[in-house]
């Protein structure tokens, strides 16, 4: 999925000077902004007090939406570098499609995992015969130096892990490890993203690793997250120092849990591009308007979405918060 806006903000973050060595509670409001025709998001990161969570650095929470006479989706072709692309669905069903080649109908809790590394293209948009309801979050995360020229590449996981041992609780590893269950998913920095299902009434604790930093996403319903009360949309950062998280639901509810160890590079994100220098972008933006090693995607009907002006400050790797 892309940043679609039209003047899109610099972005620089990384280091771990700002990262909180202790337990915090954070509240991240959403901003609202439109992707592609018919589809408004709630963006979570980057967000006006913090910009990174480990390696995940952008997270857009859509839906539910009502779809059944709608196109749905609709985002044409367009470039990333320098990161990995999460699709995750609780409703629905895309159909991504990319320039290694890639078409898969990615459904609800199945994982798409697209590498960018050194350039990709690709374009999303709801199948033809699509699900009534389109509800799911859209995430990405930064490749360090030493990986962020990979190859490109696109996965697709159907059979992942579960987390099942806790009463009320169920739990599906999107990437990385939580209580022995490991996702199939590429990682290329220590990280997690975990998908939780609390019935009403359900009062857990879910195992953490303390040199990890976190934050928990509400995707529908009502719970309370280490106490604090979260309703659908908003993001709770919970900084570093946990050995478990307690979770309590006052009605069937559905969560993201992010985290992994800070990360340690300091980067510069403007559009869909991630870099270490602002030269790196321009050129990457140079390439991308000429039609220049990002590849083509084939199949969809619409021309690529050419990047936008950049802007008259000099693009530069800073800090993680604002």
């Amino acid at each position: 999925m892309s940043n679609l806006e039209t003047a899109p903000a610099v972005h620089t973050r990384g280091g771990r000077e700002e990262v909180s060595a202790r337990p915090v509670h954070e509240l991240l409001e959403p901003r609202t902004t439109p992707l592609g025709e018919s589809t408004v998001v709630r963006r979570l990161l980057p967000n006006l007090g913090r910009r990174m969570v480990g390696a995940w650095c952008f997270v857009d929470h859509y839906g539910p939406d009502d779809i059944a006479d709608e196109p749905g989706m609709w985002v044409p072709p367009h470039p990333h570098t320098g990161l990995q692309t999460v699709s995750w669905l609780h409703e629905g069903d895309v159909l991504h499609r990319d320039s290694v080649g890639s078409l898969q109908t990615i459904r609800a809790r199945e994982l798409g995992l697209m590498t960018a590394g050194r350039a990709i293209a690709h374009a999303e948009q709801s199948p033809r015969a699509h699900a009534p309801l389109l509800h799911g979050a859209q995430l990405w995360i930064a490749l360090p130096d030493a990986h962020r020229h990979v190859s490109p590449a696109f996965e697709h996981h159907t059979d992942l892990p579960r987390i099942t041992a806790r009463s009320g609780l169920r739990g599906t590893v999107i990437l990385g490890e939580v209580d022995g269950a490991a996702s199939p998913g590429t990682t290329y920095s220590p990280l997690v993203g975990v998908d939780l299902s609390l019935t009403e009434g359900a009062s857990v604790r879910l195992p953490l690793e303390p040199d990890f930093e976190y934050a928990v996403l509400t995707m529908s319903g009502s719970c309370h997250v280490d106490d604090v009360p979260l309703e659908p949309g908003s993001m709770l950062y919970l900084g570093c120092g946990r050995r478990e998280l307690p979770l309590r639901a006052s009605t069937d509810s559905g969560l993201l849990l992010l985290g992994g160890e800070p990360f340690d590079e300091k980067i510069v994100m403007w559009w869909n591009f991630i870099g270490r220098t602002g030269e790196e972008i321009v050129q990457a933006r140079t390439d991308w308007n000429a039609g220049q090693g990002f590849g083509t995607v084939h199949g969809f009907d619409s021309a690529p979405t050419p990047a936008p002006e950049l802007p008259e400050a000099q693009l530069k790797a800073r800090g993680r918060v604002r």
